[in-house]
């Protein structure tokens, strides 16, 4: 039997990476568009689409892993919209207005949990119960994967506008964030870090100081993380964690911060094999969509 062909779309928001492929994962067309207005990105993006499945085949399913915040919630009238998202232009964007045109069945979910979701299932995240995966790049966001399952309550987790402790002696910028200041999101990531200090870490040459306090921040995530989830492995992404020394870093501030209250076999010394990047590379997020869209094709046959 012929594998059926998903459509899928990690949006983020500097650009769109979309793909069609078969069901095993498979790609056979695969594009970036950047994030402009809606209508100029969602219009490349169904084009793409359009001409994808002229030439391989009819499109069954779409999944797609994007940045929000987003409404995520299946039984919601308006699932698969933006909502309070600081993008311009993208509040009460629908992905459904766009691809409905091709009468196949859509689910919507956030880009961290198709990141968390593509690294629990072939990369880094392999043989683990529960994975969390945080990107840090334009934006910060957190997803954890269980059993396979993104986790979710009324909405998707909102990790990047966690308050942060904040020395105003040691980092007085106030924050980057337009709704809370100095969130971690407002603090840690990529924009915030430009705005202070005028590059980024890794144009900046990672000096040790600066690498040190972006660590702190990103620290206090992880050690909520672990506290509040358990999860068996801490995945980061995105380009800010590029930066040389980022990662050791982090580990560092985290095993300090946990100051060995948590006593557990998946936490090794030094949390070298705990906080970990992603195994996928910049292909976790994309891996995730396709796996999103593998569940699309179950909901519809059930």
């Amino acid at each position: 039997m012929a594998q059926r062909l998903i459509g899928a779309v990690e949006a983020g928001g500097t650009k769109f990476v979309i793909a069609l492929a078969r069901e095993d994962g498979t790609v056979l067309a695969q594009a970036r568009v950047p994030t402009e207005a809606p209508a100029a990105t969602f219009r490349a993006m169904a084009d793409f689409f359009a001409a994808a499945s002229a030439r391989h085949g009819p499109i069954a399913a779409f999944g797609i892993a994007s940045f929000g915040p987003i409404d995520i919630d299946p039984a919601s009238p308006a699932y698969g919209t933006f909502t309070t998202t600081p993008k311009p232009g993208w509040s009460g964007a629908r992905y459904q207005d766009a691809l409905g045109r091709f009468g196949a069945p859509i689910v919507v979910d956030t880009d961290v949990n198709g990141a968390a979701l593509g690294e629990w299932q072939a990369g880094a995240g392999q043989g683990c119960t529960t994975v969390a995966y945080t990107t840090v790049g334009t934006g910060i966001g957190t997803g954890v994967v269980h059993e396979g399952r993104p986790l979710m309550g009324f909405s998707h987790y909102e990790s990047g506008h966690i308050p942060i402790a904040r020395d105003g002696l040691r980092d007085p910028f106030p924050g980057h964030c337009p709704y809370h200041g100095d969130c971690l999101e407002g603090l840690a990531a990529g924009p915030a870090i430009e705005k202070r200090w005028g590059q980024s870490l890794s144009a900046l040459g990672s000096p040790a100081d600066k690498v040190e306090l972006i660590a702190g921040y990103i620290a206090q995530l992880a050690t909520s993380l672990v506290l509040l989830h358990m999860p068996d492995r801490l995945i980061f992404g995105g380009g800010v964690m590029k930066a040389p020394g980022l990662i050791e870093a982090v580990r560092r501030e985290t095993a300090r911060r946990l100051g060995g209250y948590i006593q557990a076999a998946q936490l090794d010394a030094g949390l070298a094999h705990y906080i970990v990047l992603p195994g996928l590379g910049d292909e976790a997020g994309i891996t995730g969509a396709i796996a999103l869209g593998r569940q699309a094709l179950g909901e519809a046959a059930a």
